[in-house]
């Protein structure tokens, strides 16, 4: 793989829109092909980004934009993993540099961005769904464009998937179903013979040929409806001897494939023969993860989402003696508990590797469950097993864990049963942007009766706060950041901490700084630039989100009589909301609140301090409200607010 300045992009400079690709012919498709990898490669080497699905599906991304007509024709990614060639071919190949930066380009599809991003992603299942709704869409207005979803295998194990694919099969729509296959392995002459018979079978003349005879058997008395059943169970018994699309036959739709994902002239022909039929047709693509570049070919677990790296050695670009990250923390932990306690089980929604479990599966392979994308499976697995007297710990991200909160409330909450949440990427995720950013698990979790919610200050505080989870017996939820540590000590002793006891980490009486989670550590930097000032401050590490630390926050509060609180989540229902609820709970008066966290807004992609300097969450952002609050004589305006 070349560097940028060392490529001749002679094909790729004269692409500015889907429209340029059909000027091509099939050996110049190819040659861009070749160019966008390499673009695609170098610019996530610099960036980071999803790499290996988007290498996957460069040829799959120009075969459907050379037959389709964008933006009229309804293009539709599921996540959004594999999207960089779309964004190249759709005019914004000259922005590509900017991708996944503050104020560049979204690592996912997105409408504000461009007309080809047809609908937002970034979760899994989607896109049936919503292709099914843009062709009834079509059907009412009379429209005859197509509509077509792109969905990978991981993601059609999702339960919206089925429920879109019952659906769609069932209301006989014009909607083309794309499984982008990455995970199945099948050999050259298969997919060069499938290709070859789906070419046939898929053809305009055949397809008329087909119809016509069904309508002439159907006129025939008696037994024309019998020869259409007895040659519809022949054609059935020999597609699943010879191709596996029996399911999606059976659900409605027209099944091809399997096709190569990788050759350009299979996939054009057989996506001009769909294009044109009527019904829903599900087409099976196989494609390799990480195509053209040799380690994500060869890890492309590692590759699918990755730092910026190296191209010529594919290593991660890290900083030296960096501190273990909070989920490397989660991992290590979470193993030595297990060690202790047989009834620790952990559940992942095909995330292992993500969410830190990889050193307990080798562990403990029996004890650890990957449900496939599917959350909400996840968790009333875990209220399952937590019945059967298990210590069933759901691992999982923040914005993934809000696809399940029924189940949270119903199957777990409601039932009292011990299951435990490690809530990992809580608050601000960075440069995926807003469909990842983990903002809202403190209001979503908080309101749930029975559920105790905590956030650590530091990877060591994580390692207390997993044992406690484990030991309180009650739904537990422990919420904390993406990235590294903060380089302290890890205690090699574990201890339980007291359920809904906060940690007074310095004494102040101008101003009580009540801090959560990540935000702590800036915290108290503020309050040692304030007594510089000639102020003192309070800071109060909360630890719980949910029960509060009524007695210290109280006391805070009637001793300062100013109170600051800072978290990275949404402030409405958050925990400076959970802070106003207790002071009015409590009858406390004549006291100034302050809270700082995200407004009422969705947060876009950038670095997770560049975001959190934009929101004022860091200890610039807090200095500046806590001198807010202090202006003039903190003394003076406390005693006029309560006189």
């Amino acid at each position: 793989m070349k560097h940028p300045e060392n490529v001749d992009y002679t094909v790729l400079q004269n692409i500015d829109l889907p429209r340029d690709l059909r000027a091509l012919n099939l050996a110049e498709l190819n040659t861009l092909a070749g160019e966008i990898r390499n673009l695609i490669v170098n610019t996530v080497a610099a960036t980071g980004g999803h790499l290996a699905s988007s290498l996957g599906a460069v040829e799959l991304t120009l075969a459907l934009h050379y037959v389709f007509n964008a933006p009229e024709d309804k293009l539709i990614w599921d996540v959004g993993h594999q999207c960089y060639t779309h964004k190249i071919v759709t005019g914004r190949k000259d922005k590509f540099s900017t991708l996944r930066k503050q104020g560049g380009l979204s690592g996912f599809p997105k409408r504000e961005e461009s007309v080809y991003d047809t609908f937002n992603v970034g979760h899994s299942g989607t896109s049936i769904a919503a292709a099914a709704a843009f062709a009834e869409a079509h059907c009412l207005r009379g429209d005859k464009f197509r509509t077509i979803a792109v969905i990978g295998d991981g993601s059609m194990t999702t339960g919206m998937a089925f429920e879109a694919l019952n659906w769609a099969g069932d209301r006989k729509k014009r909607v083309i179903i794309v499984l982008n296959d990455n995970e199945m392995s099948i050999s050259p002459n298969v997919g060069a013979l499938s290709s070859y018979l789906n070419r046939i079978m898929t053809g305009e003349r055949v397809t008329r040929l087909r119809g016509e005879l069904k309508n002439f058997l159907k006129k025939i008395p008696n037994i024309g409806e019998q020869v259409i059943r007895f040659s519809r169970q022949v054609e059935e018994s020999v597609k699943t001897f010879v191709v596996p699309g029996a399911l999606f036959e059976e659900l409605g739709f027209t099944y091809v494939g399997p096709l190569e994902g990788h050759r350009l002239d299979h996939l054009i022909k057989n996506f001009e023969n769909v294009k044109n039929l009527e019904g829903p047709v599900l087409v099976h693509v196989i494609t390799q993860k990480g195509r053209g570049y040799k380690f994500a070919e060869e890890n492309s677990p590692t590759y699918h989402g990755i730092a910026p790296f190296d191209v010529e050695t594919g290593m991660t670009i890290a900083s030296p003696g960096a501190a273990p990250s909070y989920t490397e923390v989660f991992g290590r932990t979470l193993v030595g508990l297990a060690a202790a306690d047989e009834r620790i089980v952990a559940i992942t929604a095909a995330m292992c590797e993500g969410t830190g479990l990889e050193k307990f599966r080798q562990a403990f392979p029996a004890r650890l469950y990957d449900v496939g994308i599917a959350e909400q499976l996840a968790v009333t697995f875990a209220a399952g097993m937590a019945v059967e007297g298990f210590l069933p710990v759901v691992a999982v991200y923040s914005t993934f864990l809000q696809r399940a909160y029924d189940q949270i409330l119903h199957d777990v909450c409601l039932q009292k049963l011990p299951v435990v949440f490690a809530v990992d990427r809580a608050g601000i995720v960075g440069e995926d942007g807003a469909t990842h950013q983990g903002l809202f698990d403190l209001a979503y979790l908080r309101n749930i009766p029975g559920m105790i919610v905590m956030a650590p200050k530091d990877e060591n505080e994580l390692q207390h706060m997993l044992k406690t989870a484990v030991g309180c017996g009650r739904p537990v939820a422990v919420r904390y950041p993406r990235g590294k540590g903060l380089g302290v000590a890890l205690d090699e002793e574990i201890t339980a901490l007291p359920v809904g006891r906060g940690e007074l980490l310095c004494e102040g009486s101008d101003l009580a700084i009540i801090a959560v989670g990540s935000t702590v550590g800036p915290s108290l930097t503020v309050a040692e630039k304030l007594r510089a000032a000639g102020f003192t401050a309070r800071v109060i590490n909360a630890r719980f989100i949910k029960p509060l630390d009524a007695e210290m926050i109280c006391a805070a509060a009637a001793d300062t009589g100013k109170i600051l609180t800072v978290e990275e989540n949404v402030l409405d229902g958050g925990f400076g909301s959970a802070v106003l609820e207790l002071l009015a709970q409590k009858g406390i008066a004549g006291v100034t609140v302050r809270r700082l966290g995200i407004q009422d807004e969705f947060v876009e992609q950038g670095t997770q301090a560049g975001l959190r300097r934009a929101h004022g969450i860091d200890a610039e952002g807090i200095i500046g409200a806590a001198k807010e609050m202090l202006a003039g004589s903190a003394r003076t305006e406390r005693n006029e607010q309560t006189g």
